[in-house]
């Protein structure tokens, strides 16, 4: 990096805590007193930046009062997130830090297509943020979480079981469509990179609102490792609800796959599921006798009223007896399949998340897992359940978003269209 320090360089340095006074970014990027000063210049005009309190221990190289400590300014933009499921969604504004600053959820079903769904979310983030009272201009992005596979590279869901109608759609161009249309802004220079939540940098129109589009129970993981597990190099979350999947963090980074199929395991296919038909159109897969939906056709079959894999939350919350045991049995059969996970990534932390994730579902996984799985796979392994709970995908959404949005390339084309 020495001379080569750009200010998105220099940005990321400071954000990730790696130098946070003038002279610790000399130090570590070898440019000039001068060359640094003029690259923070830059960033603080973009409203990058903030000066905080001297650093502690830190004092000046010649001597004097402590350098002042260099900090990301959270304050001048917001992140917009959506995770959508199957039969309801969940809607926020975020702040740069991954800060739930409002929400909203609604019922809703993807089956009505893309157009229709997409449509609606752009409105309803409009109206969140005119129930908020703050500018569309102060939006930076927005991250969508889908229950399906992406390709991250074009955004679009790839064959998606539970999502029929959705493959190949332009996911991110429709929404940002819907979102300029209903808010009706006129977006500040450079993507809105504005000065603060209320307002844009400056006039002038702009490309639509960059949209990232991101699977489900990744984003959760990612969220809930940013969050709860940063140290945790590799880092695993099962998502069972509608559906089961699978998200992984691999040194701070989601771990998509070739073409974001990795984490698919709802399909593998299981001994229990033989005969057994799948939505994904297969017969045999986990999903189709451990996840959500398949409880709660047994349930039904048995006379207790459950249509989805919420039902079936409720009915575990309630402590319905037969509910239970049902989720034990699921526990089980997933846990069985995860031994195999376990096994091939050796992760530090396991958390089970979505509808079942609860006391009798985890007791069910535990029983298989480390019956099955390798004694050195299990003996520093964490099996623990959400901390975020529903917000784990709006999070790991926003943090998404900001990753992308401030990565040194990317923001030195941000500071170059907005001229600073």
């Amino acid at each position: 990096m020495a001379n080569q320090a750009s200010a998105g360089d220099l940005l990321q340095l400071v954000r990730t805590g790696s130098a946070t006074t003038r002279g610790d970014l000399q130090r570590v990027t070898g440019l000039s007193r001068a060359t640094v000063g003029q690259r923070l210049d830059r960033l603080f005009r973009a409203g990058w930046l903030r000066e905080g309190d001297a650093a502690p221990s830190a004092p000046s190289p010649q001597g004097g009062r402590p350098s002042v400590r260099l900090e990301f300014d959270d304050r001048h933009a917001i992140v917009l997130a959506a995770d959508l499921e199957t039969r309801h969604s969940r809607a926020a504004v975020l702040s740069l830090t991954g800060d739930v600053l409002a929400e909203t959820s609604w019922p809703v079903r993807l089956s009505e297509g893309p157009e229709h769904v997409l449509g609606e979310l752009g409105a309803r983030f409009a109206r969140l943020l005119g129930d908020e009272g703050l500018a569309p201009a102060s939006v930076c992005g927005i991250g969508v979480a889908v229950p399906g596979p992406v390709d991250s590279e074009s955004g679009t869901l790839v064959d998606p079981p539970i999502m029929s109608g959705w493959g190949g759609f332009d996911l991110s161009g429709r929404l940002a469509r819907a979102f300029a249309e209903a808010s009706g802004s006129v977006r500040g220079r450079a993507g809105g990179s504005g000065r603060g939540p209320a307002g844009g940098f400056g006039g002038g129109a702009l490309p639509p609102v960059p949209v990232l589009v991101e699977n489900d129970a990744n984003l959760m993981a990612y969220g809930e490792q940013r969050t709860g597990w940063p140290e945790c190099r590799a880092f695993a979350l099962v998502k069972v609800s509608t559906g089961i999947g699978a998200g992984v963090v691999v040194d701070g980074t989601v771990y998509r796959g070739v073409d974001g199929g990795a984490g698919d395991i709802g399909h593998i296919r299981v001994p229990a599921g033989e005969g057994l038909d799948c939505m994904c159109g297969a017969q045999g897969c986990l999903a189709a006798v451990a996840s959500g939906r398949a409880l709660a056709a047994r349930l039904r079959a048995a006379g207790v009223p459950a249509a989805s894999g919420s039902d079936v939350r409720a009915l575990l919350a309630e402590g319905h007896p037969e509910a239970a045991g049902l989720a034990r049995q699921a526990g089980r059969q997933v846990g069985e399949v995860l031994a195999t996970v376990v096994t091939l990534l050796n992760p530090g932390v396991l958390m089970i998340a979505g509808d079942l994730a609860g006391t009798p579902f985890l007791t069910g996984v535990r029983e298989l897992l480390y019956q099955r799985a390798l004694p050195r796979c299990t003996a520093h392994l964490d099996v623990v359940t959400s901390r975020l709970g529903d917000r784990a995908a709006l999070v790991g959404a926003a943090h998404l978003v900001v990753e992308h949005l401030y990565a040194p390339g990317r923001a030195e084309e941000r500071l170059t269209a907005l001229g600073v």
